[in-house]
């Protein structure tokens, strides 16, 4: 829960008014109020709280750095810093209402300003009294009254309707950043709706559960047949659908939601087989599918955004029969890993949306990857091998560091996940042990390993909607999963459904 504002903080902006701040009453004539305006999408996310008289605004769950955008044109009457609500900015509409936002990481505008709709005003963080990285948006439909407004009614008005994607809509701005999700034998990923949806491959083709509520339960495991023992990878389409990849050495397929948050189409013939794939938006929203196998690394990419797909075209070569993955440059470009026993190497798009650079090499070869990102943005990568975990991190825009050990589980499946305050946590088993680490700080280094678990054959981690990791794992007995209870402390093991689930072997 994000508490409001505290008595503290209304004496601060009583002096700031004081010392000369802009009057934050807005003209009260009957014309401002109703004149509207179309309104812009304030940031990419997942509504974690709603607007109710004990929290006047709502919540937008998102990573720690995601934009945040002004929903109208308008100019700042505050923009500043309290304690209780961390970095917070006011915005006058010219409809007479006035727009606020909180708990910023970082503010780009001042006050006095003059912003347009979708302009970006400042980064999501979680100064001041709250739980985890979320823009805290309140609405004042009369700057008069001492109860807001609620913000989704108010913005609906205005052509948006939430949970919303910056860029769409009848406001300007920009896309946000999409980052891939892990590929392997058990994926999850989040429908449109902030619910995980999880599927995992088993000898008689792939299996899958999802939450029946935000935050919330499973349902029973679903039998969905497509290739067996095979690869997968997830990613989002533009218009919030998912699409769901599989891989083993004779099949490739893939099925996709009918509708955002709906069911799911059957299997479709999407080439032919391989040894892995991992899949990632483009700036643009296009999807792009990199595939290995014994002659290299192939990709195959929409030729728009939610629409039809290119042909199959080599990727100019990279390790055969290698595991991949995928990330996501602060600026938007895509960034392809691929490691087998006896090779790691990387390439890059060299344009956001572009095409691709030549492969370089990465370091020695290795068992499994994770890629992620840290809170500034800069990419990080672990790779397992016989004597354990060692990571790679960039040092800048282009340079890296070199490749550091950091012990861990020796031969271990990896995984890897942000915090809700922007630290990334990583995640590795064998068939005797899970353990985790993670970072100390913001863009920091990391924990010692730490004992998670028995063993096992393969995991994953993907992020609830109110910011909390969860984790699944994979074994010849089922599917298990365990997810933090606040934003520090783990539940046990449990099956994901109070049932095993299929066998990974």
């Amino acid at each position: 829960m994000v508490l409001g504002i505290s008595r503290r903080a209304s004496v601060l902006l009583l002096a700031a008014a004081a010392a000369g701040a802009p009057a934050l009453v807005a003209p009260s004539t009957a014309a401002a109020r109703t004149a509207g305006f179309a309104a812009s999408c304030p940031a990419a996310g997942w509504i974690s709280q709603y607007y109710s008289q004990a929290h006047n605004g709502i919540d937008i769950a998102s990573d720690y750095g995601t934009p945040i955008h002004a929903v109208g044109d308008g100019e700042v009457i505050v923009s500043g810093y309290v304690s209780d609500y961390g970095q917070w900015i006011r915005i006058l509409h010219g409809d007479g209402t006035i727009s606020e936002y909180g708990h910023m990481q970082r503010r780009d505008v001042a006050v006095g300003d003059h912003v347009t709709a979708g302009q970006q005003i400042a980064l999501v963080g979680s100064e001041g009294q709250s739980s985890g990285p979320h823009l805290h948006l309140r609405i004042w439909g009369d700057p008069n009254a001492s109860v807001r407004t609620d913000p989704i009614p108010y913005l609906a008005e205005r052509g948006v309707t939430m949970p919303c994607t910056p860029g769409e809509g009848p406001g300007p701005g920009p896309a946000p950043v999409v980052h891939p999700v892990e590929s392997g034998r058990v994926v999850s990923g989040r429908s449109a709706d902030g619910r995980l949806e999880l599927f995992v491959a088993g000898a008689d083709g792939v299996h899958h559960a999802w939450q029946t509520a935000v935050n919330g339960g499973w349902s029973s495991w679903e039998a969905l047949g497509g290739p067996g023992n095979a690869e997968l990878a997830i990613a989002p389409n533009a218009d919030g659908r998912l699409e769901l990849l599989a891989i083993n050495g004779n099949t490739f397929q893939h099925r996709y939601q009918t509708g955002p948050s709906a069911g799911w189409s059957g299997w479709e013939a999407f080439g032919g087989g391989g040894r892995d794939i991992a899949a990632g938006t483009n700036a643009d929203g296009r999807i792009e599918v990199f595939a290995s196998g014994p002659a290299g690394i192939f990709h195959r990419y929409q030729n728009a955004p939610s629409g039809g797909w290119s042909g199959w075209e080599s990727a100019g070569g990279g390790p055969a029969d290698s595991r991949i993955e995928l990330e996501k440059s602060p600026d938007g470009r895509l960034e392809v890993f691929a490691v087998n026993g006896g090779a790691f190497q990387h390439q890059y798009q060299t344009a956001v949306n572009g095409g691709w650079s030549a492969w370089e090499d990465f370091g020695g070869g290795g068992h499994d990857l994770t890629v992620d990102h840290n809170a500034d943005g800069r990419l990080e990568v672990f790779a397992s091998g016989p004597v354990g975990v060692f990571h790679k991190y960039q040092t800048g825009p282009t340079g890296w560091s070199q490749w550091e050990p950091s012990g861990g589980p020796a031969d271990a499946q990896l995984t890897s996940e942000r915090t809700a305050d922007g630290r990334v946590e990583v995640f590795a088993i064998n068939d005797t042990v899970a353990m985790q680490t993670w970072q100390t700080g913001l863009n920091a280094p990391y924990s010692p390993w730490a004992e998670f678990g028995g063993g096992g054959t393969e995991v994953t981690a993907a992020t609830n909607a109110d910011g909390r990791i969860e984790v699944f794992g994979t074994s010849g007995s089922g599917v298990f999963h365990k997810w933090q209870t606040g934003f520090s402390t783990w539940s046990e093991w449990a099956w994901v459904t109070n049932t095993a689930g299929p066998g990974v072997n």
